[in-house]
């Protein structure tokens, strides 16, 4: 019998395992034959978010800033001194978090699939290999958590995204800016990205579940971007879920990451939440083993935990996005124009992407008050 057994090996999971492995005996289920596969990110990640990984990953590019093109084809330029963002391999990424859980202690079965699992004085879990026992269940496994949705009841995001992503030959001249594109013809409901890596830029867009197939704008984005004609390496796709989910424990469980709906509702991250997670599951986890105390009741404290630490960037990212669905082409315009004023564009530019609402805390009265118009023909 183990421990702990956490269902999924991406970075939430195998960050869960390797701090739990410290002290327990843990195992990982992970379905794929080996830890990121697929790939199913941009693998576009801040330096904070590099250091909370414990591991190094190749670095393909530095950025430093963004292209933000508007539907009426204007666009501001936002830029600073400081690296906002990291390109790196995301296989390569899990990979190697994989191998630090390991090298804590943990053990991994690959190609093992969880189907479901049962609670009685303990978990036993039904893979579609051994099944195993376990004290105390960590749900890590991704967007479509089985172990979220086996808690009883309704236990879905607020929403999901859809989103959809080409690797794509071609050298941008401009290699350290990164292409962002907003309106309904191009993402509606969300952006596209051109991220530019040596010979090679990743391009790809979301979009909010109702426009449907993201696969049906990529003509479009790709038209905008001058890719139309460029060979493709290969292809992704996906869905994020935002808004959070009802809770993130129950009985005998602890839910992490993407499973937890851990995602950044502005730009679509699940890494950085995830990571600041992790501490307030291991803290919870020993108190219920000290104590061999798995209730519901006991384990509830987890989610007051990582909220205090992560929570609120979610919450207020949430409210944004929020706003930003009910935001036409003509107000999306209408916003580049305030933006493009250099009182608001300067402070732009420092937008920390681990916290992107706090830019709002940032502004000046007098300058939050030239999008009142616009909010209100929103709101309104």
């Amino acid at each position: 019998m183990y421990d702990s057994v956490v269902i999924g090996g991406g970075p939430a999971g195998s960050k869960a395992a390797e701090l739990l492995a410290k002290d327990f005996d843990v195992l990982v289920m992970e379905e794929h034959a080996s830890s990121g596969t697929p790939a199913g990110c941009a693998g576009l990640i801040t330096d904070e978010v590099l250091r909370m990984s414990g591991v190094r990953p190749d670095v393909h590019n530095r950025l430093y800033g963004a292209n933000v093109f508007f539907p009426c084809g204007e666009k501001i330029t936002v830029r600073s001194d400081w690296a906002k963002a990291n390109v790196v391999d995301r296989t390569e990424l899990d990979e190697l978090m994989a191998g630090k859980a390991m090298d804590a202690g943990a053990e991994y079965r690959f190609d093992c699939k969880y189907t479901d699992h049962q609670i009685t004085d303990r978990v036993i879990v039904n893979p579609s290999g051994e099944k195993a026992e376990c004290s105390l269940l960590i749900g890590a496994d991704g967007h479509s958590s089985k172990v979220a949705m086996s808690m009883g009841f309704d236990n879905s995001p607020k929403e999901y995204l859809r989103g959809f992503q080409m690797d794509i030959r071609k050298r941008y001249d401009e290699d350290d800016m990164i292409n962002l594109r907003l309106g309904s013809e191009i993402a509606p409901g969300f952006f596209s990205w051109e991220i530019p890596y040596g010979d090679n830029v990743r391009v790809g867009l979301c979009t909010s579940w109702s426009a449907g197939y993201p696969y049906d704008y990529m003509k479009k984005l790709l038209k905008a971007a001058g890719l139309e004609n460029s060979e493709v390496l290969q292809t992704y796709a996906g869905k994020i879920p935002i808004g959070g989910r009802p809770k993130s424990y129950g009985n005998r469980t602890l839910l992490i990451g993407d499973a937890a709906g851990q995602v950044k509702p502005v730009s679509g991250g699940g890494l950085y939440p995830a990571f600041k997670s992790a501490g307030p599951l291991k803290d919870v986890a020993l108190d219920a083993f000290y104590k061999n105390d798995f209730s519901e009741s006991n384990l509830s404290k987890y989610d007051k935990m990582w909220k205090k630490s992560a929570g609120k960037e979610l919450k207020n990212g949430y409210f944004l996005r929020k706003m930003f669905v009910k935001f036409g082409d003509g107000d999306l315009d209408r916003a580049c124009r305030i933006a493009s004023q250099e009182s608001v564009r300067s402070i732009l530019d420092d937008i920390d992407l681990d916290s992107p609402s706090k830019v709002v805390s940032k502004m000046r009265i007098r300058d939050m008050m030239k999008f009142i118009p616009v909010l209100m023909r929103v709101i309104l």
